[in-house]
């Protein structure tokens, strides 16, 4: 089966961004926990939550991706922004149980000219001060583009984090396919090379989801700007080979391109119609 859809908002709440993704032939969907800039989580609706499960099973949803906000750096050289992190994360994740076997995308982070040891460290000290066994959700490290001083262009960066986390089980990654283009892995032509490394540096068991964007850049250029899928530097051609790897079966696609909802149901109507494995 593949588990396609794109990112909703979740100002009117869980059931109605469900109800949203049945509607645009969605079967998983990605959101934000709060503001992508920051701010307060709306407060926690157990009913609303009810509702959505019941609904979510019943139409076979797949794992769903909740996503840190964008002003979330655990690396940063700052130790407020580090606090503002550590909080927000863990908020976060105490909210996402009610929500369980679901996954939190994070970025890890711009290190600030620190070093990646001392980011890397940083985003392990983090995770490991906030998560415990009792936790029902895996956080997921987003592969990046390379630009700047982030963390996350390379595979290697991205194993160092996670040989640090000491609840190896509560740790992931998702990789994006335009952060793959911009950081220089080919996925275009060497698709099979490419998880092949993957799987040899981190493996394979720990790719728990993939955001599925065009670029708008090419290969190599450390930028990281989304495009519609088929008007940018990767193709129709070549996303359609990603989502029927029979490496990546299973886990959810999730569109963060340039769209509203109608042509995010012609992109997942695209998915659908290209995918070939049973």
């Amino acid at each position: 089966m593949l588990y396609a859809g794109c990112h909703l908002s979740v100002s009117k709440g869980y059931f109605d961004m469900v109800k949203t993704a049945k509607e645009i032939g969605a079967n998983t969907f990605q959101f934000f926990t709060r503001n992508p800039r920051g701010g307060k989580a709306k407060e926690t609706d157990l009913d609303d939550i009810k509702k959505f499960l019941a609904f979510a099973e019943a139409n076979e949803f797949g794992k769903l991706v909740a996503h840190a906000p964008y002003t979330v750096n655990p690396c940063s050289s700052t130790e407020k922004t580090r606090e503002f992190a550590r909080m927000a994360v863990a908020e976060d994740l105490e909210k996402l149980n009610h929500l369980p076997g679901n996954y939190y995308n994070l970025h890890p982070g711009n290190h600030s000219g620190q070093g990646i040891a001392e980011g890397v460290s940083f985003i392990a000290d983090m995770l490991n001060g906030i998560l415990t066994t009792r936790h029902k959700t895996v956080v997921l490290l987003e592969g990046m583009s390379g630009k700047g001083s982030e963390i996350g262009g390379r595979f290697e960066e991205l194993k160092m984090i996670i040989e640090k986390v000491e609840l190896n089980d509560k740790i992931g990654v998702c990789l994006d396919t335009c952060h793959l283009n911009d950081a220089g892995y080919d996925i275009v032509n060497g698709l099979d090379g490419v998880l092949d490394e993957f799987d040899r540096i981190i493996g394979l068991s720990k790719l728990c989801a993939v955001h599925v964007n065009d670029s708008k850049n090419p290969f190599n250029s450390h930028k990281d700007r989304h495009e519609k899928i088929g008007d940018g530097h990767i193709g129709s051609e070549a996303i359609l080979r990603i989502i029927n790897h029979p490496k990546l079966r299973g886990r959810p696609f999730i569109l963060e391109t340039p769209n509203e909802l109608d042509g995010y149901q012609k992109e997942i109507e695209f998915l659908r119609k290209g995918f070939t494995l049973t």
